[in-house]
Formats: C-alpha cells, structure tokens, sequence
C-alpha cells in the first residue's frame, strides 16, 4: 500500500528542478497555466451560451414567420398556403391545441423528434428543450393566438414548434475549444522560455559574483563585491559580503601576527635547548654539569608548555561560554590556597635553581585574598579561575613580597582587584598594553608570552565581563576584573 506513495514521491523528488532558475521558471509554468485554464474555461463556456442564445432566436424568428401563416380567428384553426413557403415549413410542427395540423415530411408523426415538440406544445407557452435523434435537435414552441373560451388559461388556440440542428453551433464551439487549447499551450510555452530568459539574465549578476569569489578565493585578492552597476538587492548582498571579507581578512591578520609573535617566543626555548645540546655532545661531561643540562632542557620544555597552553586557552576563549553562577570568594580562596602551598613547597627545596631562574625577587611572593564573606557572580567557576589565573601570573612575575586579590560587590555585578607592589606598568606601555605578545621589557628576564592579559580580557568579555587596567594606582600595578552579576 505504501508502495506507490513512495515511488511518487521519489520520481517527483527527481523532476524537481535542482536551480533556482529552473524553480522560478516552474512556478511562473505552474502559476501561468491555472490563470490560462480558468480563462479557458470562463471563455468556452461564454462562447456555448452565446452560440445557444443565437439558436434559440433563430427558432423564434422562424416560429414566429410561421404563426403568421396561422388563422386562429375562426375554427378550425386553419394554416393558410403561400408561394413557396417550403423553405418556411422545413422543421416546423403546427398544432391546433395538441392535434397536430402538419409536420416536417422528414419527421414521422411518431417519431422521437415529434413526440418532443408534442410535450412542448402541452405545456402552452414559450419553451425549449433537446433531444437527442443522432444529432442534438433543439427545439422552441412558439403560442400563437388567444385562449380557447372554457379552456384552461395555459391552452393556446394553436402553436408552432421549429427545430434545429444543434451540429454546426457545436462544431463551432469545439473548434473554439480546440483553438484556445492551442492558445494555451502556445502561451505556456512561451511563457517558461521566456521565464527563463529573464531569470537567467537576472541571475547573471549573481553567477558573475560567485565566479569572482571563486577567483578571489584562489588568489586571496583585495577586490569587493561593492563595486559594479548591480540592481538594489544584489548591491545590499555585495555590500553585505565585503563586510563579511573584511571581518575575515581581519581575523586572518590577527591570527597571522599572533602567530609571528608566537614563533618568535617559542624560538628562544628551541634555540636554548639546541644549544644545551649541542654544549652537552661536544665533549664528555661531568654529573654536575650534565644535571645542570637537564634542568635548562625542562625549563625550556616548560616554558614552551606555558606558551602552548596560553594558546589552547585563547581558543578556547572564542566559543560560546555556558552561563552559570559561582561564589567568587569560594573560588579565589582555593585558587590562592593552592598558590601558596605551592609557593612554600617550591621554597623548602633543597635545590633551588628553578626559583632562582624564575627570579629571586618573586621567590617569596605571596597572594592574599580580601572582601565579603559571600559574593556570588554570574560566571562558572572553572571560567572566573581561567580569567584571574594570567593576571595573578603576571603580578607574581613583577611583584617584590605581595599580590592581593580584593573583592567588592558592584551596582551591576562584582569586582576583583588584582593588585602587585612591583614597579608598575610603564605609561609608554598603558595604550598597548592588551596587544597579544607586548611586553613591559621583553629582556627582562621573565618568563612569558606576553599572552595572558589579552587572554584574560577576551575570557571576560566571552562572559559579558571586562578586564581594566587602573592607571591611577601608584606603587605597582593595579588591573580590575568586572564580571556580571549572579
């Protein structure tokens, strides 16, 4: 049973027209040949009425020449002879009241066509019919003279009844038909070529602008969509897509200079490992020495996981952050709890080499935690510990003995202040101080990508947050994370 519904529906999947010039030409097909088919119809059936309107007043006409031939004045009723009044007899049936006076010779007073006009004639009064005798015959009963004295008021002192062969009328109304079945198909011919031809020209800009961004995409061109004589819509869609160019162009540039930035970082852990090596093949080295190289080779290794995961981490930045609610001060007092036994652990080493690497000045550097007991923020945890871990890395890089985090509430969410007592941000630096991979002082001897402030802002505008820094705070540096509320 399902069976023919599903090879319908697959064979009428496969006529239907895979461009849109073909679906467009198809609908104005489909659209053109409704109007043409009601046309078609109203019309034939016009012409059908006004060819029986022209039969019906020839019969009348014809009946009433002959009731002028009818002398009902004296009884019987008479029918009186002219010359050559033949032609005026051919079907033509006169009754005196319902007895037949005379007929057509080539109608039996029994006959089919007889028996109808007999039925006319009983009704009294002007009327037609059809019957069928081979051909369709229609047939008009005309009254002529006054009413009988003691009939009934319906009883004509006599009537004619003429005929006619209904053959020509509808010869004539099927050659119509037939002619504006032609019409038809004509008209819808011609209507889906020419359909088509427009909707080919109109389509043509369209077809120019996906040939050019075939070409441009190849070559990476400079050209736009915005310039050429295009009809309104296609000059918005133009406009639309260069758009669309420039805000890719711009990403391709931005990750084109962080990748730069990021080669030339990664190019110094590479470039010390390889000389760490080659130092260490060249002769035969002692214990001491041969430890002091792997300790250079895993700094290096380390620094270069840090970059890496400063750029998964900046990745991971630009998609789509799922809403939640954290306690701010829940999450911060174990992010500095975990920093601070850390810290210690580092320090008790009896090996200190890695600390004295990373800078003597940061080896005691603690992070304190200040602000309301509960404050809760409209970020996931996991995502408010991402957006302060970079500026809590960067404070302990410059800061002498201190890092405080302070957090306040705010009238539209909550803040945390991360604040160093280093030497502070230099003002040559404050305009560019978010641009992936700038520095205070590159050869400063710390660690770093110049990363993770740009990292952190885009975290927190991925949540509809903020990341400041405070110019106005004297002795070291002072950067503000405004998130929204929970």
């Amino acid at each position: 049973m399902t069976t023919a519904p599903r090879l319908i529906s697959a064979l009428a999947g496969r006529c239907r027209p895979r461009t849109l010039r073909g679906r467009l030409s198809l609908v104005a097909l489909t659209t053109a040949t409704l109007v043409m088919m009601v046309l078609t119809v109203v019309f034939n059936a016009i012409v059908r009425h006004h060819l029986q309107q022209q039969a019906d007043d020839e019969l009348r006409t014809r009946a009433s020449a002959v009731a002028a031939t009818v002398d009902t004045r004296h009884q019987p009723v008479r029918v009186l002879e002219t010359p050559h009044d033949a032609a005026l007899d051919t079907n033509v049936w006169i009754y005196a009241g319902t007895r037949l006076l005379e007929h057509p010779a080539s109608a039996a007073a029994d006959g089919t066509i007889t028996r109808a006009a007999t039925r006319l004639t009983a009704h009294g009064d002007k009327r037609c019919s059809e019957v069928t005798a081979g051909d369709r015959i229609r047939l008009c009963a005309e009254p002529v003279g006054g009413v009988r004295p003691g009939a009934r008021p319906t009883a004509a002192v006599a009537t004619v009844v003429t005929a006619i062969n209904l053959a020509p009328y509808r010869a004539s109304a099927d050659t119509l038909l037939i002619a504006s079945l032609a019409l038809d198909a004509t008209v819808l011919a011609c209507t889906y070529v020419l359909t088509r031809l427009a909707v080919g020209r109109a389509l043509r800009p369209v077809r120019t602008m996906t040939e050019q961004a075939t070409r441009w995409s190849v070559v990476a061109s400079q050209e736009r969509f915005g310039t050429g004589d295009r009809p309104a819509e296609l000059f918005r869609l133009g406009a639309s897509l260069d758009e669309l160019l420039d805000r890719i162009r711009a990403v391709l540039r931005h990750e084109q200079q962080l990748t730069r930035e990021l080669s030339h970082e990664l190019r110094n852990p590479l470039a010390r490992i390889t000389a760490e090596l080659d130092w260490w093949q060249a002769r035969p080295r002692s214990t001491d020495e041969t430890r002091a190289t792997h300790t250079s080779i895993a700094e290096a290794a380390a620094s270069m996981r840090t970059i890496c995961e400063t750029v998964l981490d900046d990745a991971r930045a630009g998609a789509h952050t799922v809403p939640g609610t954290t306690d701010v001060m829940a999450v911060l007092r174990r992010f500095t709890d975990q920093h601070n036994s850390r810290e210690k652990a580092r320090i008790s080493v009896a090996d200190i080499t890695v600390a004295e690497t990373a800078g003597a000045e940061t080896a005691g550097a603690e992070i304190t935690l200040d602000g309301p007991e509960t404050v809760m923020a409209g970020v996931p945890a996991a995502l408010l510990e991402r957006i302060v871990a970079p500026l809590v890395d960067n404070a302990l890089r410059y800061a002498r003995s201190r890092v405080a985090l302070q957090v306040s509430p705010a009238p539209d969410g909550t803040r945390v202040a991360v604040v160093d007592d280093g030497p502070g941000v230099p003002g040559t630096l404050t305009a560019q101080l978010f641009q992936p991979g700038r520095r205070a002082e590159p050869a400063d001897g710390h660690a770093g990508a110049g990363l993770g402030l740009p990292l952190a802002r885009r975290l927190a505008r991925s949540a509809g947050g903020e990341v400041t820094h405070d110019a106005g705070h004297t002795e070291g540096a002072r950067f503000v994370v405004r998130l929204p509320a929970g």
